[in-house]
This record gives C-alpha cells, sequence and structure tokens, in this order.
C-alpha cells in the first residue's frame, strides 16, 4: 500500500509530496519529492499517530452523566462515587463492548496507542473470576478488534487510603495482595499476542499502595512502563503530609526508584522541588487536561516543568471527551488562564507544533513504545488530517488543528492497517450498536 501526501511532517519538518510505502505494520519506505501514482491513497497532510498514555476504559460509559450538582460541594471525591457505582455493574462482556467504543473513538480522534490504567479486575462482588485475567483479556479483545496498539498496565490497588486504610465496598473489584497481583501479571504477560503491544504495570497511588509495596512492584518487574496516580488533589497531598510528613511526590522521589520507565499521572500539585526531580530524572509527567478540568483538579505547572526540559504525554483518562486535539488544547489554555498569557508552552515557534512533538515523544516513553515518526522502518501509525479551507500552509496545520477550525482527522493507519477512512473507524456501526445497548442497560 502506498500513500501521497501533498505534506507530511518528517523528522525533519513539514515535507511536500511525500510518497509512504507500507509492508504489513511498518512504513517501508519513505520518499518526498515524488508525484502520486494512480494507485496511491492521497491525503492533504500526513502527521505520526498520537499515544495516549492514560486511559480508563470503562469510564466512557458514564460519560456526561455526572454533569449534575446535588445539595452539597461538588468535587472529585463525589464524582468517584459515581464512578464506583458503574465500576460495579460492568461485567467482562459489557467491558469489551465500552472499551471497543472508547479505542474506535481514540482512532478516530488521531490516537494510534493506548495506556490502559486497568483497575477493574474482578467479578461484581469482589471475588476473583475463574481467570484472574478475564478483564484484561476483554481490554486485549478490544485492542485487537479496532486495531489500536496497547500499552497494557494492570493497577495493583490494595488499600482504601493512607495508614494504610481498609479499603471501601465501593472498590471490591480492584484489590489484589502481592502474590494475586504476580500471577495476574503473569498470566498478562503470557497472553499479550500482537507485536505492538506492551506490559507495564501501575500501582493506583499512594493511597492504594504503600511506599513499600510500590518500591517492591519495582523491584519485581524491572524495565517496564511503571505508571502512578501522583499529587492529583489537594486533599491526597495533604493526607499524605499527615501521614509521612512528606508530599506524595517528593515521598516518590526520596524512597522509590523514580526515573525514565515511570510516568506519574497527574502530578498536578508540585513544589519547585518536585518539578526539578521529575525533569532531571527523565520521568515522564502524564497529563490529562480535559479531565483535570472536569474534575477540577488544578492546573499542572507547565511553564515551570518545560523550562527544565521536563517530558510530558497526554491521555484522556476519564474518557469524558476523547481529542488528541482537544487534550493539547485544553494544556495550552489552561496555563494562558492562569498566567494571563498566550503561547504560554514553547519558547519561540509553533505553539501546537512544540505541544505535539512533546507529547509524540514523552507519550511513546511512557508507553514503552518507539517514538512515532514517519521513516522507513517505523511502526505505521499514521494520521491524515483534511484541512476543509485548504489553506495550502502547513506550517500552520497543527496550530489550525489544535486552536482553530476546520480541520478534521480523515484517516488512520494502526500498524499498516487502514482503521479510520473518511473520519469513521471501519467498524464503527457494529461497535456503536454493541455500546448502546450497554449504555442504555446502566444509565
Amino acid at each position: 500500500m502506498q500513500v501521497h501526501a501533498e505534506a507530511a511532517l518528517l523528522p525533519g519538518g513539514w515535507t511536500r509530496d511525500v510518497a509512504v510505502t507500507l509492508d504489513g505494520a511498518a512504513i517501508a519506505s519513505v520518499v518526498p519529492g515524488t508525484a502520486p501514482d494512480s494507485g496511491d491513497i492521497r491525503v492533504a497532510t500526513l502527521v505520526p499517530g498520537m499515544p495516549n498514555l492514560h486511559s480508563h476504559a470503562f469510564q466512557r460509559a458514564f460519560s456526561g452523566l455526572t454533569e449534575w450538582r446535588g445539595e452539597s460541594r461538588d468535587s472529585f471525591w463525589t464524582w468517584r462515587e459515581m464512578m464506583y457505582r458503574f465500576a460495579l455493574q460492568l461485567g467482562p462482556e459489557e467491558m469489551e463492548a465500552v472499551a471497543a467504543l472508547a479505542y474506535a473513538e481514540m482512532l478516530e480522534a488521531g490516537f494510534t496507542r493506548v495506556g490502559e490504567f486497568h483497575y477493574l479486575h474482578h467479578d461484581t462482588d469482589g471475588s476473583p473470576y475463574a481467570d484472574p485475567a478475564e478483564m484484561s483479556l476483554r481490554i486485549f479483545a478490544a485492542a485487537e478488534t479496532t486495531g489500536i496498539a496497547l500499552t497494557h498496565l494492570p493497577v495493583f490497588y490494595a488499600h482504601g487510603g493512607f495508614g494504610p486504610t481498609p479499603a471501601a465496598d465501593g472498590q471490591r473489584r480492584f484489590l489484589h495482595g502481592p502474590d494475586s497481583f504476580g500471577r495476574l501479571m503473569e498470566s498478562c504477560a503470557a497472553r499479550l499476542s500482537r507485536p505492538q503491544d506492551r506490559l507495564g504495570l501501575a500501582p493506583h497511588s499512594l493511597r492504594g499502595a504503600t511506599i513499600d509495596e510500590i518500591r517492591e512492584l519495582a523491584e519485581t518487574w524491572p524495565g517496564r512502563p511503571f505508571h502512578i496516580h501522583a499529587a492529583e488533589q489537594v486533599k491526597e497531598v495533604e493526607d499524605c503530609l499527615a501521614h509521612s510528613g512528606a508530599r506524595p511526590v517528593q515521598l516518590l522521589l526520596d524512597r522509590a526508584p523514580v526515573g525514565p520507565d515511570w510516568c506519574l499521572i497527574h502530578a498536578t500539585h508540585l513544589t519547585a522541588a518536585e518539578i526539578a526531580g521529575i525533569a532531571s530524572g527523565g520521568t515522564v509527567a502524564g497529563l490529562c487536561p480535559v479531565t483535570e478540568a472536569n474534575l477540577g483538579d488544578g492546573i499542572f505547572p507547565a511553564p515551570e516543568f518545560l523550562e527544565q526540559e521536563g517530558r510530558f504525554g497526554i491521555g484522556t483518562d476519564s474518557n469524558v471527551a476523547i481529542s488528541a486535539a482537544g487534550e493539547l488544547n485544553m494544556l495550552e489554555y489552561s496555563q494562558r488562564l492562569a498566567h494571563r498569557s498566550r503561547n504560554v508552552c514553547t519558547w519561540h515557534g509553533s505553539t501546537g507544533g512544540a505541544l505535539f512533538a512533546g507529547a509524540l515523544r514523552g507519550g511513546a516513553q511512557a508507553l514503552g513504545a518507539p517514538v512515532p515518526q514517519i521513516v522507513a522502518g517505523a511502526p505505521a501509525d499514521l494520521v491524515a488530517l483534511d484541512d476543509a479551507l485548504a489553506l495550502d500552509e502547513p506550517a500552520s496545520l497543527l496550530d489550525r488543528w489544535i486552536f482553530g477550525r476546520g480541520i478534521r482527522v480523515r484517516d488512520v493507519w494502526a500498524a499498516g492497517a487502514h482503521v479510520v477512512s473518511e473520519g469513521r473507524h471501519r467498524d464503527r456501526e457494529r461497535i456503536v450498536s454493541a455500546a448502546a445497548r450497554v449504555l442504555r442497560e446502566l444509565s
């Protein structure tokens, strides 16, 4: 298969008239300055596919259903109770249907790899399934059905809070001890079958795992993507201080082997020393700006972090809205509101281009995957953007996609498969129909 782009974003920048030949799951050749052949798939612009480093696929089931305020002040913690109620209803078939919907929408939005931070492990009463990897296998099936590359991140969740305190009843489906979690990891490792897929792990947070358990997990499974929620909420920081005398990120930096394999999800509430520690260690900050805004979490200290060459990627987290451009837009716009300034997330040149490039690099690092590039030998993960205004200005295309109007995702190739055409996933009707049945039953 050959794709001809009027302009393509190559490692050296925007390049005109590029022929990209796909050979199975890889890019066989990239030839600039080439006229299209009659059999080519012709597109206006071609960019690498974006990694989505943080997803809770099951939460797509209640997208838009928590925007209703009761008599008390609403917060992350009240939202969490609604999330628990939905989590207790999803069986394996429902999980697969909802995950497939989320993954198809991610591909339609320009994401070609997802990091699934997966903690819905057990049956609805909290008892293990006969196959301890039952729910993970449903994630594998949804990824394979849709074509998105997967970095699976089974979550270790053992406690309900600092202390540690016992888990609440609403958390009963999440819980593991070290031995049962090890069996889950081994089962997942044995059953990942696609070459593009990866297996990492994720202690949920310092609320859900003690610092000693986190250290043990890192020692048991070295070299794998290692993700953890950290400093998402002010209350989390206050509770960690009260329990340990240290803030959550500082506790991790001081007592755990935090490094380039690690991704600190959210990392919203940081001191200057914590910012420096994350940046200097090459650790990725996993930012989910749309969810962070939806939950009222706070604003990540982006200029201070980027000034120290900190690495970041983007995720869709709760999947309340699924958009690669939307996450990057919210990241920059939140900074503009906080700092009363413009073009905060770059020091010169295109803000959209800087955000896109940074999220490609950091997202790939966090998910244990190659940095998406349009070069020979790279995975054939490509996104064609359609410029409805036909302005013929590729240098401004990413800015117009992220901050403007008139740009849409038209085609997507994932591992060489043409999974999105004219903006629609190849199996959209079946996937949406199956998910709609589930959502009607749950609503």
